[in-house]
């Protein structure tokens, strides 16, 4: 699986914006393939997904969460969003309904993980679940990043409150399921 350069840039632009006097501790944490990747992302391009992504917020986990993986990448995820969703798109994010926003998701990962889709499998008022499918190598840093990225385009959306939560892993059963709720 690979991840698309702009959710690697992501990545670095979030310890220099939260952490920037651990960042060079970060940077020289990562292994030489990771460093050669978060030094030289292009936008367009895509990247190995456990060098480009797992291993690096690994590093943040350690490094500023204690250990909590499933935190940092949460927060990651979050960082993601914010920068993804910014201009234009936020406009466009925030004048659509919560509801809009997320039946644009099954659009949305494919543009950053490849290969991937996300199919939705549940909906009632104010609540959706998507089933994410075909994402070979994912584990739960991916999963907790895209329900963090997730949650915050709820927030952006103008949700009065949200959750998303992932009700299966794909660690525990092989699949990975993403229930996200609002008001």
């Amino acid at each position: 699986m690979e991840i698309k350069g702009t959710a690697v840039k992501s990545i670095n632009d979030f310890v220099i914006n939260n952490y920037n006097s651990g960042y060079i501790e970060w940077f020289n944490s990562l292994s030489a393939p990771a460093k050669n990747i978060v030094k030289n992302t292009l936008s367009n391009q895509w990247y190995p997904l456990q060098e480009a992504v797992v291993e690096p917020t690994q590093k943040i986990a350690n490094l500023f969460y204690g250990g909590d993986i499933k935190k940092a990448a949460f927060e990651c995820g979050q960082y993601s969003a914010q920068v993804a969703l910014n201009g234009v798109y936020k406009l466009y994010v925030k004048f659509s309904s919560p509801e809009h926003v997320v039946d644009r998701g099954s659009r949305i990962l494919p543009a950053y993980y490849n290969p991937s889709k996300i199919i939705q499998i549940g909906r009632e008022k104010q609540m959706v679940r998507y089933e994410m499918t075909e994402c070979i190598g994912i584990d739960e840093v991916v999963e907790y990043r895209i329900a963090g990225w997730m949650q915050k385009a709820l927030e952006i959306s103008g949700c009065k409150t949200y959750s998303v939560i992932i009700t299966e892993s794909v660690k525990t059963n092989g699949r990975t399921v993403f229930e996200a709720r609002w008001t």
